[in-house]
């Protein structure tokens, strides 16, 4: 049933009081709006780690050759690894039902590249056609390389989106346009867009082009992989570490690397750097709740003391409520009620203005690995909720020392 002498007994003791129960709510509304924007930067954390590893495919493995650091088999340490074509090839028939694209790439270095009387410098790369599901980007115009490229050494090349903005701003579309790599008429057939704007400075050409007319041989930079989904992110974790392991193994006994040698070799699974900077980002979730849990006690210890005074204040006042009849609860009730309504009203203040900020500034965080950063409004409001069971408890204490207050003893309190 609503009180209102009761509401009044309560508005007339923070009239009283302005000062002091001012300060005990901003303690608590502090709590609440540490803890949510603390939760808001670890989800924006996470959110950050998701768009940079979406720019190449989730299940991506890549390998790559270094120099050994050990000595094998009677081979002297500092050797220099080289992929070829066999591995490649090797590898997609050894590893066939665990892989969903696969693609070698070879870089083109020492290059002159023009545009008409414009000379340009970017990076080349040579590829397959399924290279660009493995590297997790987005044909804008035209088309990316395909298989009748491959087979028939073709000069055709696809440029990043920050190319097409650089050099062939005058243009309709550089589709159709040609490029002079080393000499050598390319005719651009597509653009492509990253996420990453720094990738998008990339030409790619044909991997067998790349090959056969720029390096002369079949020498490979780097071995790529996408896996087959699988049901959950334990599983692609435990799916990419069996193929990184059985791969570095193929790769290290085709080239005699010993097996301990962590040179040599290099094999890169996304999914595994995933759960690694996820790892990071959950421990730092614990840490940001157990600081927001503690500043929120902190301030359940400022209401508790707060009621404490209350009630010192109040003895004689509670003492003659209770010669006039008044019963033990409702002097419980009394102290709780103000209890719980500084600590909802603090509560919520904390919660609408750390939910505004976060609504307001956070589309427009722009910090490397942090993107967005947000809270579920369930978790916070439960928190607020269980703030204000807290805040009842905080003033049970007090209230039972009001309810104990003997009659005679309070009438002589000055």
């Amino acid at each position: 049933m609503f009180d209102i002498e009761r509401w009044q007994e309560i508005f007339d003791t923070i009239r009283k009081n302005k000062l002091r129960t001012f300060l005990t709510g901003l303690s608590v509304a502090s709590g609440i709006f540490i803890l949510v924007i603390l939760l808001g930067f670890g989800q924006g954390m996470r959110n950050g780690i998701e768009h940079e590893f979406k720019q190449d495919a989730t299940t991506s493995v890549w390998a790559w050759p270094e120099a050994t650091s050990k000595a094998y088999k009677g081979l002297n340490p500092g050797r220099v690894i080289r992929f070829k074509n066999a591995d490649y090839e090797t590898a997609g028939r050894m590893f066939k039902e665990d892989i969903e694209y696969e693609s070698p790439r070879v870089f083109v270095r020492n290059v002159n590249i023009n545009y008409g009387s414009e000379s340009l410098v970017y990076g080349i790369q040579g590829v397959s056609s399924e290279f660009q599901f493995i590297e997790g980007f987005s044909t804008i115009e035209g088309r990316f390389i395909n298989y009748k490229d491959e087979e028939s050494l073709g000069k055709v090349a696809v440029i990043g989106k920050k190319i097409r903005g650089d050099v062939f701003k005058d243009v309709e579309t550089p589709v159709g346009e040609r490029i002079e790599i080393a000499g050598i008429q390319f005719t651009v057939i597509g653009v492509f867009k990253e996420q990453n704007e720094r990738e998008e400075e990339r030409i790619y050409i044909p991997l067998t082009t790349g090959q056969r007319v720029f390096n002369g041989d079949d020498k490979l930079n780097t071995l790529s992989y996408t896996l087959p989904p699988v049901e959950n992110f334990d599983q692609a974790v435990a799916q990419a570490v069996e193929f990184k392991d059985n791969l570095r193994k193929f790769l290290k006994e085709e080239h005699l690397v010993a097996p301990e040698d962590e040179s040599g070799v290099r094999v890169w699974s996304a999914m595994e750097e995933a759960k690694r900077y996820y790892g990071i980002t959950n421990n730092m979730k614990l840490f940001f709740w157990f600081v927001g849990v503690c500043t929120i006690i902190a301030g359940v210890v400022g209401v508790s003391n707060i009621m404490l005074i209350v009630v010192k204040e109040r003895t004689r006042e509670i003492g003659i409520r209770k010669a006039l009849g008044a019963k033990p609860w409702s002097i419980v009730g009394m102290i709780l009620h103000e209890s719980v309504f500084v600590t909802a009203i603090s509560g919520f203040s904390g919660l609408i203005f750390s939910m505004l900020i976060l609504e307001i500034l956070g589309p427009h965080v722009q910090i490397e690995y942090v993107k967005n950063p947000s809270v579920n409004f369930t978790v916070a409001f439960s928190t607020v909720m269980v703030l204000i069971f807290a805040g009842a408890l905080a003033g049970l204490v007090p209230a039972l020392r009001a309810a104990r207050v003997q009659v005679i003893e309070s009438l002589r309190d000055e």
